[in-house]
């Protein structure tokens, strides 16, 4: 399989872990700063109006990591239902990413995102298919049976572009320097690498469990907090 990329995915998710050595008595069920998640030094506004919490799963469709957690991040995504906005950003930590963020906004226009990235996941790291430049892109498109036309008309649009540069913006600004990397509200970060520094010894599908206790702890905390707010206001 790709060696390089399996590599950066592996370095990427240990600059996680590593950044996360904070309090050893942190544990997903008592979350703590430093350890069990980050919060960011200055907070990111966010897309949501109301009650909702803003999710943001930052990823790449090449990394083992987040092809592992997927199913169960998306039944996680599931079980919150109208609680919160979940939205996917593909990460480009240099400029052979920028296909694939392409491929996905592509497909996001389709209405087919969300059907196609786990069958995407599948076909890079069970069938150890290319996935990652407009060649391999494009067959893999026609193999799926999608519109060539279309999809090619998408990939290339300026509306497509606009959004790999926003998709940028937004991992430069959450300092994203590993994935998967989970952003809550616009000022908490985590990841089952962070949470995992106290579970070095379990199996990687613990660590992906403890991340998302630790995502429903704060995603309550701020569900808490709006809907507090407009009493608070009155006062």
């Amino acid at each position: 399989m790709r060696f390089y990329q399996q590599l950066l995915a592996a370095v990427s998710f240990g600059v996680l872990a590593l950044s996360a050595s904070g309090n050893v008595a942190a544990s997903p069920a008592n979350p703590q700063v430093g350890s069990d998640y980050r919060v960011l030094e200055q907070a990111q506004p966010t897309e949501v109006a109301g009650n909702k919490v803003e999710v943001i799963e930052f990823f790449w469709f090449d990394c083992p990591h987040c092809a592992a957690w997927d199913p169960s991040l998306t039944a996680w995504v599931k079980k919150q239902g109208d609680k919160i906005n979940f939205k996917k950003v593909p990460v480009a930590f240099r400029d052979t990413f920028v296909p694939q963020q392409k491929l996905y906004y592509a497909l996001e226009a389709m209405g087919r995102a969300e059907e196609l990235a786990p069958k995407i996941f599948h076909a890079i790291h069970v069938e150890n298919q290319r996935v990652n430049t407009d060649k391999t892109i494009l067959a893999y498109i026609e193999k799926a049976g999608l519109d060539k036309q279309k999809f090619l008309d998408l990939y290339n649009s300026f509306g497509v572009q606009t959004k790999a540069r926003r998709a940028a913006q937004l991992q430069e600004a959450y300092k994203v320097d590993g994935v998967p990397m989970i952003a809550i509200d616009g000022r908490y970060v985590t990841s089952p690498s962070v949470v995992g520094v106290a579970l070095a010894n379990q199996p990687e599908s613990m660590q992906q469990a403890a991340a998302l206790q630790v995502m429903d702890h704060l995603v309550n905390k701020v569900a808490a907090e709006k809907s507090s707010a407009p009493a608070a206001k009155k006062k």
